[in-house]
């Protein structure tokens, strides 16, 4: 049985986003979403908690910052803090048994962008490479991730990274039911992709969360 799945998406546990897991929830129901990976910014807190309400539903990941570039880890037991070099997080990913991918690769006004040069350091440390991103501005640096990855005869994610609920489901993926890394990675060969672009104004989101979270601190 084919389940949907989206594999990118954010909660209120990262700065840049205001969504609960309730709410999240509710996107997924009306969405018809069976599974999805919460991977926020360098923090499994959310993901645990939406694991132990229903752990067939949730896949606890983390999207994590190094000095190079952010990868995007799903599987993950404990949480790796941001701004450790990649080879570093990718050693503790590989203890945990994660599944490795890298996020909006060349997604030219993304923070965590890679430098090719970087990411070919790293190609034979990872699984996949998220090949479409819903929130990227410009297609060509989506369709560059998906060469990169045919090139390197890489598996292939796609997600919408979303920050509110409007977002959930703009980008994801039918395939097998899985239930670990490796069933995972297995499905992924016989993943079809689902993938429509967000709107620019989906950014307006995150700029309000953040500065609605600074205004509560001050």
């Amino acid at each position: 049985m084919y389940i949907n799945v989206e594999l990118h998406c954010h909660t209120n546990q990262s700065s840049d986003s205001l969504m609960t897991i309730t709410q999240l929830i509710k996107a997924c129901d009306r969405k018809k979403i069976h599974k999805v990976a919460i991977t926020d910014h360098n923090t499994i807190k959310a993901a645990q908690e939406a694991f132990q309400l229903n752990p067939q539903r949730f896949i606890i990941g983390e999207e994590i910052m190094t000095r190079q570039g952010e990868l995007l880890a799903f599987f993950v037991q404990e949480e790796i803090p941001g701004s450790l070099d990649a080879m570093d997080v990718l050693k503790e990913l590989h203890s945990q048994k994660a599944f490795i991918s890298v996020s909006h690769p060349f997604d030219r006004f993304r923070k965590g962008h890679w430098q090719e040069n970087d990411l070919l350091q790293i190609v034979d440390q990872i699984d996949a490479i998220e090949v479409f991103n819903a929130r990227c501005l410009v297609a060509q640096d989506n369709i560059r991730a998906a060469l990169f990855a045919r090139e390197h005869r890489l598996l292939m994610t796609v997600g919408s990274d979303a920050h509110s609920a409007i977002e959930v489901g703009r980008s994801f993926l039918s395939l097998p039911e899985f239930h670990d890394s490796i069933s995972f990675k297995n499905s992924l060969l016989f993943a079809r992709q689902h993938n429509q672009l967000s709107s620019p104004f989906v950014h307006l989101f995150s700029r309000y969360a953040k500065w609605k979270k600074r205004a509560k601190i001050t």
